[in-house]
């Protein structure tokens, strides 16, 4: 009797809760959807600018890994550097106003969520950006390195170098961007756990495919075709890997069910 109770007082919970989420009818949606989009655009078009102020230290920072083995970006096409120039402040103008764009979203989808589900909020955020960081520095740090060595000193070693700007611009981001985006595997576990559609039982029981599946990523994104490289990718997304079944086993909703009936 007493379970059924709790189950009841639960229920009565969640329903109460819904009840007080704001209703918004299409229009509103759209108005709200279309202030939302210009501000992230704001806040991105700030943040290229941000970035064009710093162009100059930026692109040191992008040939750094080229200029440690003495090696410099060669133009072979007279659009070369405005082309680098305007991608450089793209992709690190949205990086420096990342954490105001998903504030924005948050702004946008926060009406729709129940009062538990806001306290993951700022915790949300803080690791999307701080993961998708630290993904960019392992690979800008560890990776891009080795495979320049490897690519360029390695197999390249009985041919004269002349790296084109608009190559290895696009190699450069496919190192950078492809890791900081796999680093933010915890945050889709998060959210499949969060859902109820995962959890710490089901991704321990299929661990072989998820090891199977995060080689196949690995070779897949990575420019480097030798073994190391390709462990150097998979590596960090094992470990996220088993992170994000300590998460799942924390956010799941059967625990947190468990977890509000005992404090009750």
């Amino acid at each position: 009797m007493a379970e059924s109770n709790d189950a009841l007082d639960r229920a009565r919970k969640a329903v109460t809760d819904r009840a007080e989420l704001p209703g918004m009818s299409l229009m509103e949606h759209l108005e709200e959807l279309r202030k939302r989009l210009i501000r992230a655009i704001m806040y991105l078009v700030g943040g290229c600018i941000v970035a064009g102020i710093f162009d100059r230290v930026l692109t040191d920072f992008i040939q750094r890994p080229l200029n440690n083995y003495g090696l410099k970006l060669t133009q072979v096409h007279p659009t070369d550097a405005i082309n680098f120039d305007i991608k450089t402040a793209i992709v690190f103008g949205a990086i420096f106003a990342s954490p105001f764009i998903l504030y924005q979203v948050w702004l946008f989808i926060s009406p729709g969520m129940y009062a538990n589900e806001k306290k993951y909020v700022v915790p949300f955020m803080t690791a999307t950006v701080g993961l998708f960081l630290i993904g960019a520095w392992f690979g800008y740090r560890y990776v891009l390195p080795r495979t320049v060595d490897v690519l360029v000193l390695g197999f390249g070693k009985n041919f004269n170098h002349m790296i084109g700007i608009e190559e290895y611009t696009s190699f450069f981001l496919a190192v950078i961007l492809g890791l900081g985006i796999t680093f933010e595997l915890p945050i889709l576990i998060f959210f499949l756990s969060l859902f109820g559609i995962v959890d710490a039982k089901f991704l321990l029981r299929h661990f072989r495919y998820a090891i199977l599946a995060i080689f196949l990523v690995a070779a897949t994104i990575c420019p480097d075709p030798s073994p190391v490289g390709m462990c150097l990718f998979a590596s960090p997304m094992l470990v996220l890997y088993f992170f994000g079944i300590a998460i799942a086993w924390y956010v799941h909703p059967d625990r947190r069910n468990k977890k509000e009936a005992a404090a009750v």
